[in-house]
């Protein structure tokens, strides 16, 4: 099977019926919506529109679907093209579901012929045939999809298709109720293949194997609050959302399960308590972890929230939260000239992606448009927009179990994440960082940064060449009231407790340096900001030299657009522990907070015109932030 490359249209000429007709977007309703504009008519219009974008790269049977990209993933074209086929079919049974099988583009009669040819022959080396999940491992991913999809169409589909068809259907997915090849989310493919076999009827003893088999290793991983890590390794991200809560809540509902509910669907609210907080004024979810170019999957949870009852969300909140994310993308060229979306974050951005990331993989951001399933005079459909956390108030506010702390500010909608306690799976000590989970910060509209450019929101020990430890696993040292702590060791015999202390824009970084030689430079780094986004100051405040002021530091291209930069405070070590702090902020308001004051080891001061005073006090940090508040921590009782 040829591999697409990026422009080239499909290998033979597009039928008619292929091209589809245009989709025009509906007039906005800012009455109803006057946060977006959207209605249900939007959502309608966006799936149909990237469903009729894919038609013109079908196989000629429509077995399978091998969009163009830039290159394929490691898993190989054929994987890629049943991924585009999966991920899409999920999104036409979303489409056709929440209409009650009304389906005016023929979207479903498409995947129908698709079943057939790709079953016919699996594992063969033609232009239609599926992939075996013994071959091809990342068919087990696509599995979910494809089972999930049947199980939501039953009526129009499945229960229509031939009984040779199905058949070939079952004797495919099958192999997905044995144990799962990767130890993490991958556990809930099988869980949600085999609800859709149980459910038909098919290997009805080995599906319910399969579900308690998913369900209890996925429980090993659940540490409270709503939180679950990916795996052994604390890997917190979106996941928790589009995965870990999405498939085992799912399955309860549609298997009308009323134990498994109970049980998952308090662990969901708990969640989308904490999840609403990651939301942009602007409707972008804060970029950290992972698959990041699944993009819009981040409403995927909140949608399921409104469907199974279980959210601590409003209807007309559960709607703008997911209609704000669906159009910050859409806006901002996720769509290609084709109607494609792209391997990226706005538009195509190779640093994000993934080696497991093929053409098709955006595709998955089709669990984002769930909340179709729910009927057009539902009160997320019907009630008016009301305004997100990061519109209404100045939070600060703790994810214990994760180590993270999110912060917004009402006056700019904008959103930063303090990373405490997220590692990513294979994250080792002296290892390489990745940029999406070795971050002390991410925000809504700035970096990461990525590649040979300096880390944005790090603290590292520099060598004699001046290159910059990483900081490999961090092990989460508490949370309070506006605050988290960490531990990591950049180096053998080096251990960094690391703070952040946090209120309005402000940001006070400290990094007690345990155990390094005497004299060694020290490096902390602010924001990534690209022109046009927000502005990032960063001033010492302990341990760095008061005299110099931050170095600007070129950072290349970040998600959010070239010519970014970092600044950076240098320092050196005195002494075996050594105490290093700095004031940080990060706006986009119109109106900011006149430049930082601070003071180091004087009598507590008062309040001042700038974001915040601070005075350290041994290993005492106390902060008085612009409106009086004060914060004291005492770094000592973290060890």
């Amino acid at each position: 099977m040829p591999t697409p490359s990026e422009g080239r249209g499909p290998a033979l000429p597009a039928r008619p019926e292929d091209r589809g007709p245009g989709v025009p977007a509906p007039p906005e309703d800012r009455g109803l919506s006057p946060y977006t504009g959207w209605t249900r008519a939007h959502w309608e219009a966006a799936a149909d529109r990237l469903l009729l974008g894919v038609r013109p790269f079908a196989s000629p049977r429509r077995g399978l679907i091998g969009l163009p990209g830039p290159r394929p993933s490691w898993s190989g074209p054929r994987s890629d093209a049943l991924e585009g086929w999966a991920r899409t079919f999920l999104l036409a049974a979303l489409r056709v579901a929440g209409a009650r099988g009304a389906d005016p583009h023929g979207h479903l009669d498409r995947y129908a012929e698709g079943l057939a040819a790709g079953t016919e022959a699996p594992g063969r080396d033609d232009a239609e045939s599926w992939p075996l999940m013994a071959d091809t491992r990342q068919a087990v991913v696509e599995s979910a999809s494809i089972a999930l999809g049947l199980r939501l169409t039953r009526p129009w589909l499945w229960d229509r298709l031939d009984g040779r068809v199905r058949a070939r259907v079952a004797d495919w997915l099958l192999p997905a109720l044995g144990p799962s090849p990767v130890d993490n989310n991958w556990w809930l493919f099988g869980l949600t293949v085999a609800g859709f076999l149980r459910d038909a009827g098919i290997g009805t003893d080995r599906a319910a194997a399969t579900i308690d088999r998913s369900l209890d290793r996925v429980e090993d991983w659940y540490l409270g609050d709503g939180w679950y890590s990916d795996g052994d390794n604390r890997a917190f991200d979106h996941y928790n959302a589009w995965a870990l809560h999405f498939y085992p809540v799912l399955h309860a509902h549609l298997s009308g399960d009323r134990a498994l509910l109970d049980r998952y669907g308090p662990r969901l609210r708990a969640h989308l308590d904490d999840h609403v907080h990651l939301f942009d004024a602007n409707g972008a979810p804060v970029p950290y972890g992972r698959s990041l170019t699944y993009r819009f999957a981040a409403a995927a949870a909140p949608w399921l929230g409104a469907l199974t009852g279980h959210t601590p969300l409003t209807p007309g909140a559960t709607r703008r939260l997911a209609s704000g994310a669906l159009r910050h993308f859409l806006d901002r060229g996720a769509t290609d000239a084709r109607g494609l979306l792209t391997l990226g974050w706005h538009g195509p951005y190779p640093p994000l992606v993934q080696e497991y990331s093929g053409p098709g993989s955006p595709y998955w951001a089709s669990k984002g448009f769930l909340g179709l399933l729910l009927p057009a005079d539902h009160p997320v459909w019907t009630d008016p927009e009301e305004p997100l956390p990061a519109e209404r108030a100045d939070t600060v506010r703790a994810f214990a179990p994760a180590g993270l702390l999110v912060q917004t500010t009402a006056a700019d909608g904008l959103v930063r994440l303090h990373n405490h306690g997220s590692n990513h799976v294979c994250s080792r000590a002296g290892g390489e960082d990745d940029p999406g989970y070795a971050r002390q910060a991410y925000s809504t509209r700035t970096g990461p940064t990525t590649g040979s450019a300096p880390a944005d929101n790090h603290f590292a020990l520099l060598d004699a060449e001046g290159r910059a430890t990483t900081r490999g696993p961090a092990a989460p040292a508490g949370t309070g009231p506006g605050w988290a702590a960490s531990l990591h060791v950049p180096r053998p015999g080096v251990r960094v407790l690391s703070v952040t202390l946090a209120h309005g824009s402000a940001e006070l970084r400290a990094h007690l340096v345990l155990g390094a030689p005497e004299g060694t430079p020290v490096r902390q780094t602010g924001w990534a900001t690209t022109p046009g986004g927000p502005r990032a100051t960063l001033h010492p405040v302990h341990g760095y030299p008061p005299e110099d002021p931050a170095a600007v530091l070129p950072a290349g291209e970040t998600l959010q657009g070239p010519d970014a930069r970092v600044l950076a405070l240098h320092g050196t070590t005195r002494g075996p522990a050594a105490l290093f702090a700095a004031l940080v902020s990060l706006t986009a308001a119109p109106d900011p907070a006149p430049a930082l004051v601070s003071l180091t080891a004087a009598p507590d001061p008062a309040p001042a015109p700038g974001h915040a005073r601070v005075r350290v006090d041994g290993r005492t940090l106390h902060v008085t932030w612009r409106d009086g508040t004060t914060t004291r921590l005492d770094l000592d009782a973290l060890l």
